[in-house]
């Protein structure tokens, strides 16, 4: 299992237990992803760590002062 962690702009989206797709977006040197329907964002990923999964399940949803942040667990077997 691989976990990563989404930024979202607002709370109330999402909830701890839901499945949702993942989107892989390319810039030049590095990838990102997208949660369900443009819920939270990923950081950049090389090419070397990016995601074999195409959803994953919502562990953790927590906020903080840099703002909110989603866990979501990916089985990469």
């Amino acid at each position: 299992m691989r976990t990563m962690e989404f930024k979202m702009e607002r709370t109330g989206l999402l909830s701890v237990g839901e499945v949702l797709p993942v989107e892989e977006f390319k810039l030049p040197s590095s990838y990102y992803y997208v949660l369900g329907r443009s819920y939270a964002m990923s950081a950049n990923y090389d090419t070397l760590n990016r995601l074999k999964s195409r959803e994953g399940k919502v562990i953790d949803v927590k906020e903080t002062e840099k703002g909110f942040f989603v866990t979501v667990e990916f089985n990469e077997d």
